[in-house]
């Protein structure tokens, strides 16, 4: 069974489902009525309890269910692509219309079906260290320009995947709230800071970057192999707090502008079910150099990349007030990254760093070219110079307690089924 010829699975609501069709089967960790957190399957409008299901699981795949019996997805992430493939095909044959064991499951019902809107999402996995990259050159151009007209890109952009290490303690699942952060800011035409709320909170539309298997520190892992260490991907909003961050990041960089709070999609959407949605990395422009070889393979180029539809949405307490719909901030993709997943991890390790499994990248910012693509507030706004017109007659520079932020991805292709990632949510509210 193809995930092309493969279409139909005997929870009804499965079929033709915007993000957890029969075709994707993301893994996360849920309970139900305060139980104890435990690891499931997105399958339409349910979670498939793998817990309570797992006498039907033998081999590679019952290795898998096992990993994950503590309520966490780092063993399962360790275990490597091997068991996470012969998981997926054994959930394929569970679930699909017609399976042997439908009969048997829909006896179960809610005991291993339960509805997701009756369940609480947790943290995939405990994540030791995150990562933040800043791959998304649309993006990097166009702050760029907004501080240095002439001169956008630093030199090293083009031949060195940027990041920095963020802080894992406060990265939390869609639907937390986010608290306005207070920190220094330098006011216009000032010398001296002021303490305070942050004024211009941004949001930040990313991809999330699950690690599996790691390697031992000292050792690198190469760029041929580092598509084999990625266990998934999410959805991720790196909230910025713009002011803060302006007076605080030379010479080192964001500190508490991005610390406050990280915000993620809760379902691990695997390598698997993105593979019909593989692209070549785009070429490079004319006159960029090729990449470092350590950081050059001819089947990474050549299927690296991803195409992914990112939206960003946003509402105001007044426009939830008034059942106005949400307003659509962005709308890229993935494709205008400029280094792909695999090159992040190879450049990660080839100082010898650690990865291990758990571990959570974030791809940087992912804009568009154009007007209506852009991933951020700071770049909608030209950092605040031109506010945004909303239908409820408001005006938004940056955002407002009460603002809530969606993240949304779409695979889209012909032949295929459509599959999502469900949302990343998050709500403003007032500093204490």
């Amino acid at each position: 069974m193809t995930q092309s010829t493969l279409t139909r699975s005997w929870v009804a609501s499965a079929n033709g489902h915007t993000d957890f069709p029969l075709q994707n089967l993301p893994l996360g960790i849920f309970s139900l009525n305060g139980s104890a957190p435990r690891s499931g399957v997105a399958i339409g409008e349910h979670i498939f309890d793998l817990q309570a299901a797992r006498e039907l699981f033998d081999g590679d795949a019952r290795r898998a269910v096992d990993a994950m019996a503590d309520g966490q997805l780092n063993a399962f992430f360790e275990l490597g692509r091997a068991p996470r493939v012969a998981l997926r095909a054994r959930l394929l044959e569970l679930l699909a219309e017609g399976s042997n064991q439908q009969a048997q499951l829909q006896g179960l019902g809610a005991q291993v079906l339960p509805l997701a809107a009756d369940c609480q999402m947790h943290l995939p996995a405990k994540i030791n260290d995150y990562t933040d990259f800043y791959v998304g050159i649309e993006h990097a151009q166009n702050v760029g320009k907004l501080f240095r007209p002439d001169n956008p890109l630093l030199p090293n952009y083009k031949y060195v995947p940027i990041g920095y290490h963020g802080r894992a303690s406060t990265i939390r699942p869609s639907g937390t709230d986010v608290r306005r952060p207070k920190g220094q800011t330098l006011p216009a035409g000032q010398t001296e800071p002021t303490f305070g709320p942050c004024a211009r909170l941004d949001y930040e539309l990313e991809l999330g970057i699950w690690i599996g298997q790691g390697n031992a520190m000292g050792d690198s892992i190469a760029i041929g192999d580092a598509a084999d260490h990625i266990a998934g991907f999410c959805l991720l909003n790196d909230w910025s707090a713009r002011d803060i961050q302006a007076w605080e990041y030379q010479p080192l960089g964001p500190f508490l502008s991005k610390s406050f709070i990280t915000s993620i999609s809760p379902w691990v959407v695997t390598a698997e079910a993105l593979e019909p949605f593989r692209k070549a990395q785009p070429a490079r422009p004319a006159g960029d150099p090729q990449p470092l070889p350590y950081l050059l393979d001819k089947r990474d180029q050549a299927g690296g990349g991803f195409d992914i539809e990112l939206e960003v949405l946003l509402t105001t307490a007044a426009m939830r007030e008034q059942n106005l719909p949400a307003h659509r901030l962005t709308l890229s993709n993935t494709q205008h990254m400029y280094w792909t997943v695999a090159q992040m991890v190879a450049h990660h390790s080839v100082n010898g760093c650690q990865l291990q499994a758990g571990d959570l990248f974030g791809s940087g910012t992912l804009s568009g070219p154009a007007a209506g693509q852009f991933g951020s507030l700071l770049e909608i706004t030209e950092g605040g110079k031109k506010p945004i017109e909303l239908a409820s007659g408001e005006v938004r520079k940056f955002l407002e307690d009460g603002d809530e932020i969606i993240l949304r991805a779409r695979c889209q292709r012909d032949g295929f089924a459509s599959i999502g990632f469900g949302e990343c949510r998050g709500t403003v509210v007032a500093a204490r």
